[in-house]
């Protein structure tokens, strides 16, 4: 196998500890902040001081556990891998696994969205940036970070978005879903990406399960965990790609880097072929897209990989997307593979061909961060 000198993880996640809601959160805030409390030896998700999510075998701990989801498993938050809140512990975690840098998302903050009151949203946000960036600050060589911001209310977004580069944080996220209703591709967003684009800042689409926002899966499928997974993800990124895109986002910010996170790689060919075919036969109806959709993805997007997608790496090598391709590991998620998940990852690189793992875990993933 031949192992690139510099390995990026491009999609890594901690895990929040408790010291997040309490020491970096206004005593003010502090019972109304997304957060996660364990009582009776179970773990649960409380948004503004109500318990969101902690269905038996599902809570937040056995997501967050590699292996989590397996049957009988009784876990809490005080379960949870060192190496998913601790620094120090992380890097060990990246040695071992052959990870020499790496880019976090967040885990349980991934539902920020569910916060209703924008005041609080803001503080949730800010809390979790602060910690973020001390976690990073423990070896700024390695570890680099994502940040959230309180899209409930664009002026308090765009106020967090304005700490980013401050902080030394790479970007900042969005869910797929609309917060209130707003579509990224609104005028009243182009604050944001005037921020992105001046602070040199990443724009990361991530999505999870487990949230409460209208989606086309919480529409359909609360109550069953594995259904909300299963669609959660991509059906959320397709519609983002295409706000982002034919919603002429791009178009209006061509220097603009946007990054679409865990939904795979197989969906973007089609995708991609279906948007330009509407841009060949419909494009009268957005007459603001200027660039065909492939071209303004294949010049300014990004997608992560999981390590086994050997049929998508090959279909986006086959549309010369190879260099819009990130890897991520997914630690310490339930369905991550841990330990050996660079391992696997390189063997779906070689088996596509030389220069492809340098491009995906090297080259990619420091555009992207804009490193």
């Amino acid at each position: 196998m031949t192992r690139p000198a510099t390995v990026i993880d491009g999609d890594g996640h901690i895990c929040e500890p408790e010291l997040v809601w309490t020491e970096y959160t206004q005593t003010s805030f502090r019972d109304r902040v997304l957060q996660v409390r364990t009582e009776n030896n179970e773990s649960a998700v409380y948004v503004e001081g109500h318990g969101r999510f902690g269905r038996a075998g599902a809570g937040p701990a056995h997501a967050c556990i590699p292996g989590g989801m397996e049957p009988g498993r009784n876990l809490t938050w005080a379960d949870i891998l060192p190496g998913s809140y601790d620094p120090n512990e992380r890097l060990k975690v990246m040695t071992a696994e052959g990870i020499d840098q790496a880019l976090f998302f967040p885990s349980i903050h991934l539902l920020w969205g569910d916060v209703e009151d924008p005041l609080v949203a803001a503080e949730t946000c800010r809390a979790y940036n602060n910690w973020m960036s001390d976690f990073c600050k423990t070896d700024p060589e390695r570890l680099f970070g994502m940040g959230i911001i309180p899209l409930q209310d664009i002026d308090l977004a765009v106020s967090e978005a304005k700490r980013m580069r401050k902080l030394g944080l790479r970007g900042f996220l969005s869910r797929p879903e609309r917060f209130k209703d707003l579509a990224l591709y609104d005028a009243r967003c182009d604050a944001l990406w005037d921020v992105a684009v001046s602070d040199g800042l990443a724009v990361g689409i991530h999505g999870s399960f487990g949230s409460r926002m209208p989606s086309f899966s919480t529409g359909r499928y609360r109550d069953n965990v594995f259904y909300d997974h299963m669609i959660a993800h991509p059906f959320g990124q397709m519609a983002l790609v295409m706000d982002l895109i034919a919603g002429g986002v791009l178009d209006r910010f061509p220097s603009l880097r946007v990054g679409f996170f865990e939904s795979g790689l197989g969906w973007i060919p089609y995708w991609l072929e279906r948007l330009d075919e509407h841009f060949d036969v419909m494009g009268h109806h957005t007459p603001w897209l200027k660039r065909r959709p492939s071209e303004i993805f294949h010049e300014q997007c990004f997608v992560s990989m999981e390590a086994d997608e050997v049929s998508g790496l090959k279909w986006m090598m086959e549309m010369d997307l190879t260099h819009c391709i990130l890897w991520g590991s997914d630690y310490p998620h339930f369905d991550s593979t841990y330990p050996g998940a660079y391992e696997e990852a390189q063997t779906t690189f070689d088996s596509a061909g030389a220069g492809v793992a340098e491009q995906v875990v090297f080259a990619n993933p420091r555009r992207f961060m804009g490193l």
